[in-house]
């Protein structure tokens, strides 16, 4: 079999920009820099980081009076930078501009007297972070279904923001359904997920026209992962999310002639070249490149001599 590789795939520029921010902590204040939830959802990248010092926490209670704190790029609600604030922690944000844009826009809707609707999975981080990030009315829709029970008057000014990592396709139709039942709504229709997102789900797209199968390197709980196996799923081809070549099962490369491999935007390229060295003790035999959209896009690092 031959493999074929999307463009782009793994790293975006906010997740190279909060891995250098770690890196960047450690070198100037030492270890441990303590990190606030997972800095990107990928464990080969903490394992890596958590080697050099830095200490990933889910509770800032954790964290000593005055350390030196990362916030994860998926941001933080209010709460929590108020509770850092509180335990004088030397905060470095680490939040992927593209999120804080979003918790601008969010805060400028309910500031012009909207009730906000975020459109987005539950309990995921950046999502906590968005709907902490507004001081009103907010409320969460992560399907289609989810509008039809909204409790908003319909004659109340409504506007949404999403989050940035969903599928284009589904949040078309929650956006359809908003317009639908709510006319006057306001919002930035798709321009909240981000460029990388998009990128990679139409780089799998078109990868599929291409393959039989699909795998996808990224964690299970990277949300922009999940949705490019369910990008290459949607075309009628079968897709497998792993976290790395230990996770390949020769099974199901049985007949396939052509695997397509991607990785999500917070899984590093070693574990795609991992990925492809364990396909080629499976039989595979050439590996080549689609070509797709350049990327350029980088974001300025923030302060780190906190």
């Amino acid at each position: 079999m031959d493999i074929v590789l999307a463009q782009p795939r793994g790293f975006c520029a906010g997740v190279a920009r909060a891995i250098d921010i770690v890196d960047q902590a450690l070198v100037m204040h030492g270890r441990p820099v303590y990190v606030y939830h997972e800095i990107v959802h990928n464990g080969h990248v903490v394992d890596d980081l958590a080697s050099k010092g830095a200490v990933f926490v889910d509770d800032l209670e954790l964290i000593p009076r005055g350390a030196v704190t990362v916030f994860s790029a998926h941001g933080v609600s209010n709460a929590v930078v108020e509770k850092a604030r509180q335990r004088e922690l030397r905060v470095i944000d680490a939040t992927c501009p593209l999120v804080t844009k979003v918790h601008q826009q969010a805060r400028r809707y309910v500031r012009q007297g909207f009730t906000l609707v975020v459109i987005g999975h539950a309990g995921h981080e950046e999502v906590e972070g968005t709907l902490g990030s507004v001081d009103g009315p907010v409320h969460l829709v992560s399907v289609v279904a989810d509008v039809a029970a909204l409790d908003i008057p319909a004659d109340a000014p409504v506007a949404y923001v999403t989050q940035t990592t969903l599928s284009v396709g589904e949040t078309q139709d929650i956006i359809a359904a908003l317009e639908k039942r709510f006319p006057g709504i306001a919002g930035p229709a798709l321009d909240d997920i981000c460029y990388a997102t998009t990128n990679r789900q139409a780089a799998v797209q078109v990868m599929t026209r291409h393959v039989d199968l699909v795998v996808v390197v990224g964690a299970r709980n990277s949300s922009n992962s999940n949705r490019l196996r369910e990008v290459a799923a949607q075309q009628g081809v079968p897709a497998y999310l792993v976290q790395g070549p230990q996770d390949l099962d020769p099974a199901w490369f049985s007949g396939a002639s052509r695997v397509g491999v991607t990785a999500g935007a917070s899984a590093p390229e070693v574990l795609v070249q991992g990925v492809c060295e364990r396909l080629a003790t499976f039989g595979a035999r050439s590996v080549r490149e689609l070509p797709g959209r350049a990327e350029t896009v980088t974001f300025r690092l923030p302060e780190i001599a906190v």
